[in-house]
């Protein structure tokens, strides 16, 4: 287990991000390159969501990455009946002490897992939405911020299951990353039942990072430079959604500053303290797709946000990695 660290360099960190992930391979089988992804948002600090079929693992995720980061984790199953107060907590008074106390939600913790997101009451969604982009509940006047490290991944079923409904792309765009975890392919299936067969492997998963680690890494992320190119790249490629002719609804600068934040994650995966345009390419689907409303012509054509995405990638000039390397 690391020490508490308060300055990491690249390499250091990158190190750390290495033995995280091989942690959670250890549960979550042949879905590497979602595991990696949901780590680039803890580190970020962003929410993620994970649509799909129930009983692909997401749930196993959250648990591996909880253990394996000794976070606080709770798990909160949200259907009709959730109220927003379950969330966020609410008032009791106290009648030996005449006095209001506050009981916290489940939302008080470092890992939220909410299950089925797209199940619950509109009112319910804009509780947990506002805790997300806030990090802190407002009861009775009083503000009460939410732990540090603070993740939220949020799970919904696709759209056609019974008892849905969609998210409004105001709530959409609260989450820094849309993944989709998908069947594991039949060697990967068998892997699955084969470890599970007379142990559960969660029980195998070593802690190999703190709190204080994960801190450190957030805080490592944030220091990355991004060079002013890298950063006319990102606003030209979101400046690109708002005019195409088969979106409705473009990219906001909620979502540039969002693809900025997972870019330099992705720079600490790699060992790097600088955004090099290949980073942003990483996560550039993750990150925008999910924010975009098609026009009714796109639909009609059979066209998704990702086809959209990688016309406009094709067409915005990539800036030249060398003048960036120069300017860090």
């Amino acid at each position: 287990m690391y020490q508490e660290t308060k300055l990491l360099s690249p390499k250091d960190a990158a190190y750390m991000v290495q033995e995280i992930l091989h942690e959670v391979r250890k549960v979550v089988v042949g879905k590497d390159i979602v595991i990696l992804k949901v780590l680039l948002a803890i580190l970020a600090k962003g929410h993620v969501l994970l649509e799909d079929m129930p009983g692909v693992g997401k749930t196993t995720l959250a648990l591996a990455f909880a253990k394996i980061l000794d976070l606080d984790y709770h798990r909160l199953q949200l259907t009709p009946d959730v109220l927003p107060t379950d969330i966020t907590g609410f008032s009791v008074y106290r009648k030996d002490s005449g006095s209001f106390e506050f009981k916290k939600g489940i939302a008080f913790c470092n890992l939220l897992l909410a299950d089925e997101i797209n199940r619950t009451s509109s009112k319910t969604q804009a509780a947990l939405l506002e805790v997300m982009e806030e990090s802190s509940v407002t009861v009775d006047g009083t503000t009460y911020p939410m732990p540090t490290p603070y993740c939220v991944l949020a799970t919904q079923n696709p759209i056609g299951c019974v008892g849905t409904q969609m998210l409004p792309e105001s709530q959409l765009d609260r989450f820094m990353l849309q993944l989709h975890i998908g069947y594991p392919d039949l060697e990967s299936e068998i892997q699955i039942m084969q470890a599970r067969s007379n142990t559960n492997p969660l029980d195998d998963v070593r802690q190999v990072a703190t709190i204080d680690d994960l801190l450190a890494l957030q805080s490592v992320v944030e220091n990355v430079h991004v060079a002013e190119s890298v950063y006319r790249y990102i606003a030209t490629l979101a400046e690109s959604t708002r005019h195409h002719e088969m979106l409705r609804l473009g990219i906001s600068p909620r979502g540039s500053l969002a693809l900025i934040a997972a870019a330099k994650a992705v720079a600490v995966v790699r060992g790097r303290d600088y955004v090099i345009p290949d980073d942003i390419s990483v996560v550039v689907h993750e990150v925008f797709a999910h924010r975009l409303v098609l026009s009714s012509r796109a639909r009609m054509a059979g066209l998704s946000a990702d086809d959209i995405l990688d016309e406009i990638l094709e067409a915005v000039s990539i800036p030249p990695l060398e003048k960036d390397k120069k300017s860090c």
